[in-house]
């Protein structure tokens, strides 16, 4: 089987075992896990299927996710909703009940909305990133990614005087090589004048398979946005038929709030509370690489 087929196959599927304990051992002997010692199936399935389960670049995630969380405790030892309750209810941020017709998970985000007065860039990040915990739980979302539409309406000098070339690396290595999901498309709406400054700053650390997936649609962005995603994914007021945003952003804030314990525990063990048997350990190299190689 390949790696798009074994995609598709269920956690429990007696296919993926032999990569899912391969990756477990190699995660124990690496040198930049050694602190770590339980890793849930769960938690190494995420990283197999953002690398359509090449052991060596799940593993080459897996260690740079780990890396990055160690340097950033300031955004991810803080995942709780109730710190950013004020942002969350101007209806910043959603997540559209509707996936597009790959499968994709579809998020949005509306700049105008965040007062760099009120919130700073951290904090504004952490909603990112609780989302992006939530849904890297999902077997649908860690098969067919997610794809990503900022309204950049609103934005101002404010805004941009909040990120550093600091913060945009920290940004650009979640979206490029430092979290177990798969960004089928970046979608920016609205981009002003005052953005573009930030973006070049930002662009540089993105991999090249993110610059080519990057579109800018500008204000007049209703019909090519409906390029990409059919109406019943689209709120009305971004020229579809589905719920309309300030509902959205209300039912994903829920969703948050109703996942808070499920944060808390990713927040200081993010790699599962299976403790490793023996028996994680004891399936020959032989059957590992037989099955493996037969991809």
């Amino acid at each position: 089987m390949n790696g798009p087929q074994l995609n598709e196959l269920p956690d429990d599927s007696e296919h993926l075992a032999p990569f899912v304990s391969c990756l477990r051992r190699r995660a124990v002997l690496a040198g930049g896990l050694s602190g770590v010692r339980t890793f849930s199936n769960g938690f190494l399935l995420k990283f197999l299927r953002a690398r359509d389960f090449d052991v060596e670049l799940a593993l080459k995630l897996l260690l740079n996710y780990q890396t990055w969380r160690k340097e950033s405790p300031e955004i991810s030892k803080c995942l709780s909703p109730s710190s950013v309750l004020g942002l969350l209810n101007t209806s910043y941020h959603a997540v559209f009940q509707q996936r597009d017709h790959t499968g994709s998970r579809v998020l949005i985000y509306r700049i105008g909305q965040w007062s760099p007065k009120d919130w700073s860039a951290f904090q504004v990040f952490q909603v990112s990133l609780m989302t992006s915990e939530i849904i890297s739980t999902e077997t649908e979302t860690q098969r067919h990614g997610l794809k990503v539409i900022f309204d950049l309406k609103g934005w101002s000098l404010s805004h941009a005087l909040q990120f550093s070339p600091f913060l945009a690396r920290k940004i650009s290595s979640v979206l490029s090589d430092s979290f177990p999901l798969k960004v089928r498309g970046i979608h920016l709406l609205n981009e002003p004048m005052f953005f573009h400054p930030v973006f070049t700053m930002i662009r540089p650390f993105l991999s090249e398979k993110i610059r080519q997936r990057i579109h800018m649609h500008g204000t007049d962005f209703q019909d090519s946005l409906g390029d990409f995603f059919s109406p019943p994914v689209l709120p009305p007021e971004y020229g579809g038929e589905g719920p309309g945003i300030e509902e959205a952003c209300q039912d994903w804030t829920n969703k948050l709030f109703q996942s808070e314990m499920i944060l808390q525990q990713i927040a200081s063990h993010p790699t599962g509370d299976i403790a490793i048997t023996p028996e994680d350990l004891l399936i020959s190299e032989g059957a590992e690489t037989e099955q493996i190689s037969a991809r």
